[in-house]
């Protein structure tokens, strides 16, 4: 089978569904089966959270998961030694979401190339701005690894720019204010800010934030090419039952 990258997920479907979880919660067996599960799933692009003391866009659910996981030791090396030891099971797109200090710590150009080592596709880092993102979006656009940076409703004339740095990925559109989970999500201020949003990149729009339920899926497919679910698929694998939590995502997808 081969291997997909972002632009044929996007490319083939029309409303593609992308999902997320906390790599090695609620444990790292879970994750591995998860994974290997994952090209018979209902998710067509995953994003994979990389546990972090201080995930400030996150919502209680995915800090307490990623919480949780830390306290169990899982690593940055424990996340990429699990993904590598699964990476020839796993055709579907993964893609980061980590928080900056962990790249910077690890070492930036180390962690990037381990990260194209182990096949992951794009990389979303969210306490990254857009000042200080053009040299990391580089490196990550030199190793075939999609930079995707984030615009919100209050990004106004800065969207231009940030857009920019996107290349051969989507870009991730924040349909709420404030963290992970919400649910502050105005339709009419939303359609606005994705036609802003689509007058400064020819590159697929995913939606982010406050899409909990089947309902909002299938609202938001209305607005966006991609639709992203974190909080509600993060509290789905709380039952530690991969064949259960698959079943839950399709009926969150259908």
């Amino acid at each position: 089978m081969k291997y997909k990258t972002i632009t044929d997920v996007f490319a083939e479907k029309k409303n593609v569904n992308i999902g997320y979880i906390v790599a090695g919660y609620p444990s790292t067996q879970f994750t591995k089966e998860f994974l290997t599960k994952l090209d018979d799933s209902a998710i067509d692009i995953l994003e994979i959270g990389i546990p972090y003391s201080d995930p400030l866009a996150d919502g209680k659910h995915i800090a307490e998961a990623s919480f949780a996981a830390s306290q169990a030791g899982v690593t940055t090396d424990v996340v990429f030694d699990l993904l590598n030891s699964v990476k020839e099971k796993v055709h579907k797109p993964l893609v980061f979401l980590v928080y900056y200090n962990l790249v910077f710590t690890y070492g930036v150009e180390a962690f990037v190339k381990r990260s194209a080592e182990i096949g992951i596709k794009g990389m979303i880092i969210p306490d990254l701005p857009y000042e200080e993102a053009t040299e990391v979006a580089q490196l990550l656009n030199a190793h075939n690894i999609a930079f995707i940076p984030l615009v919100s409703v209050t990004s106004g004339d800065r969207i231009a720019k940030i857009a920019s740095l996107a290349k051969g990925g989507f870009v991730y559109a924040v349909g709420s204010l404030g963290v992970t989970g919400s649910k502050q999500v105005n339709l009419g201020r939303l359609e606005q800010f994705i036609t802003n949003i689509k007058q400064h990149t020819t590159l697929p729009i995913a939606l982010g934030f406050g899409i909990k339920t089947n309902s909002d899926v299938q609202t938001m497919r209305h607005y966006a090419d991609g639709v992203i679910v974190g909080t509600s698929i993060v509290i789905l694998t709380q039952n530690n039952d991969v064949a259960k939590t698959m079943k839950e995502i399709e009926e969150l997808f259908r």
